[in-house]
């Protein structure tokens, strides 16, 4: 058995998400983790130390076992701009801001930031630009060089305020409103 599939037969076995898992020069092993969605109308709950040091200690046992080289192990969570990459992880945050990059441009291109939908069969959309003058972007999961959800921040309970059709109101620090996330 080859080292991802040993990896996510542990990570899935804990009742966990494997998110992705990369190996990197020297030896290093990273594997980012996420708890499995939660049913509908309940709070999705966040990957914590205990469950990092969990999966850490099971896949230091398993990989040594299974006779897979590696010098150094981290886990984590996938963090707050958590990347998206099967039809699971989009259907999942359907509804929400990401980045997305195109693999080829798309009208000079490939950087858009705006609200995941659904699109017709296996597609999705990606809805940007000012309210009242919003664009839309279909592109199937191919297309896709990389997705992230955008983060959101709550510090001391200011939340953004939705507006009146129901998005979220934009901080002063959002300058472009077009979606293009080219610097």
């Amino acid at each position: 058995m080859n080292w991802q599939a040993v990896v996510e037969k542990t990570v899935t076995g804990l009742d966990l998400e494997l998110v992705e898992c990369e190996r990197s020069a020297g030896g290093l092993l990273r594997v980012f983790i996420d708890k499995l969605p939660a049913p509908e109308g309940q709070e999705q709950p966040f990957v914590t130390v205990d469950d990092c040091e969990r999966v850490t200690r099971q896949l230091q046992y398993v990989l040594e076992v299974e006779g897979c080289d590696y010098s150094r192990l981290e886990v984590s969570s996938p963090g707050l701009d958590r990347p998206l990459h099967t039809p699971v992880h989009y259907r999942r945050f359907c509804g929400e801001q990401i980045d997305l990059t195109l693999r080829l441009p798309f009208q000079g291109r490939k950087k858009y930031r705006g609200l995941l939908q659904a699109g017709e069969g296996e597609g999705w959309q990606l809805v940007f630009g000012e309210p009242g003058q919003e664009q839309v972007l279909s592109f199937q999961l191919d297309e896709v060089r990389e997705a992230r959800l955008v983060p959101v921040i709550d510090f001391k309970g200011r939340k953004t305020k939705p507006t009146p059709g129901g998005k979220t109101a934009q901080t002063p620090n959002q300058k472009k409103t077009d979606g293009d996330q080219t610097p």
